[in-house]
This record gives structure tokens, C-alpha cells and sequence, in this order.
């Protein structure tokens, strides 16, 4: 399985080197930039419908207002609160997952008309693929995370939304966002000589990135 670093696209390319070695330099960058694309503009899944972002944000936000609006009205608190205990409950989040699942035709648009890298990515796919993103890298996710949804609902969900997005299918996904501390411990503990490789091999990612057409 890939691991496809969404936030270092550097760590990507030294993924997909590794698991076709005899790639040339610029295929492999090809091929981890179209990986990368699939993930930033994957697929959201909810009540077993498919929506593409962006054309389909509007849609999608229509359908879990339904529910939204559903869960709060089940969760209203009692009637005799306490200021602080009611402004309490207004902050508490609801929370609904939503599937993402790789969107492999945005990544196909990125080969042009290479057959042969377009093959190797639905094989990629195929096989499975761990996505690491931070906050904003999943489109999807920055989208409904930055929806006014009380303007959505017509001033009728007052409660703050999560929506938590998730790969499925043959794909799984790493939050980076939740794993800042252990990030950091495991910096501190590279040692020098995995540093000087770590940065070798961002120059060979500028320098392809530079070599690609545009």
C-alpha cells in the first residue's frame, strides 16, 4: 500500500519511486501528483450517493441538513437550563461521518494521454492507498468544515456541526491534524543522516516538478 502525503508532496514521489523503481524521474512525479490529485478532490459518499466536488457542495449540504436538523431536534436539552449550562450545549458539536473514495479520473485528466501511467495509477488504487492529509487538504473537508450551516438550514440547526470525512473502499486515511504531538516526537528523534535524505529528496521533487511542462 501507498502512503500518498497530501501536505508533502515530496514524500508522495519517494513512495512511488520506491514501488516502480524503473520509472523515470518525470513519470514518477506524473504519477504522484495525479495520486495526489485524486485524493484532494476525492468523492464524498452520503446515503449511498455519490457527490463531486465542486459542482455537487450545494447538494450535498442540502442532504445533511435533513439530518442535521433531525439529530438536534432529538438532542434538545431540558427545558430549565442554566446560562452556562445552555451555552454549553449549544457549543457541543454534532458530529456525522461522510465517505470519500478516490477520485480517479481527476487523477487520470493529470496524465494526458499516458496510457501506461493511467494504467499504474488504477493499479495503485487498486491496491490500496493510505491518504495522510492535514485540515485543508481534502477538499471536501474544508468545504463542510467552513459551511455556515445555520444560514444552510434557514436559522433552524443552531448547534455546531463536525462533519468527519473518511476514505473507504480500497483507501484509508490519516488525519494529521490528530497526531501533532507524535509528529513532533518522531522529528526530534530522526537522526541527522535521515535528515540530509529527507532533504535530497525534496531537491529531486523541485527539480522534477521544474522539468514537467506545463
Amino acid at each position: 500500500m501507498i502512503v500518498c502525503n497530501l501536505t508533502k508532496p515530496e514524500s508522495t514521489l519517494d513512495q512511488v519511486r520506491k514501488a516502480f523503481p524503473k520509472l523515470v524521474q518525470t513519470d514518477a512525479a506524473q504519477l504522484a501528483i495525479a495520486l495526489i490529485e485524486s485524493g484532494k478532490f476525492a468523492h464524498a459518499h452520503y446515503d449511498e450517493i455519490m457527490y463531486i466536488y465542486p459542482e455537487q457542495v450545494n447538494d450535498l449540504m442540502k442532504a445533511l441538513t435533513v439530518e442535521l436538523h433531525q439529530i438536534q431536534t432529538a438532542a434538545e436539552p431540558p427545558k430549565k437550563l442554566t446560562k452556562a449550562a445552555q451555552a454549553q450545549f449549544d457549543e457541543e458539536q454534532i458530529e456525522v461521518k461522510i465517505g470519500l473514495s478516490c477520485n480517479l479520473s481527476v487523477g487520470e485528466k493529470m496524465l494526458g494521454d499516458r496510457e501506461d501511467l493511467k494504467s499504474l495509477l488504477g493499479e495503485v488504487v487498486g491496491s490500496g492507498v493510505e491518504f495522510q492529509y492535514g485540515p485543508t487538504d481534502v477538499l471536501w473537508q474544508w468545504a463542510l468544515d467552513r459551511s455556515n450551516w445555520n444560514t444552510v438550514s434557514g436559522g433552524e440547526l443552531t448547534r455546531r456541526v463536525r462533519l468527519k470525512s473518511q476514505f473507504q473502499d480500497s483507501s484509508v486515511g490519516t488525519d494529521l491534524g490528530s497526531v501533532t504531538g507524535r509528529r513532533k516526537a518522531n522529528k526530534a528523534a530522526i537522526s541527522k543522516s535521515k535528515v540530509e535524505a529527507i532533504e535530497e529528496v525534496e531537491a529531486v521533487a523541485v527539480d522534477t516538478e521544474e522539468a514537467l511542462p506545463e
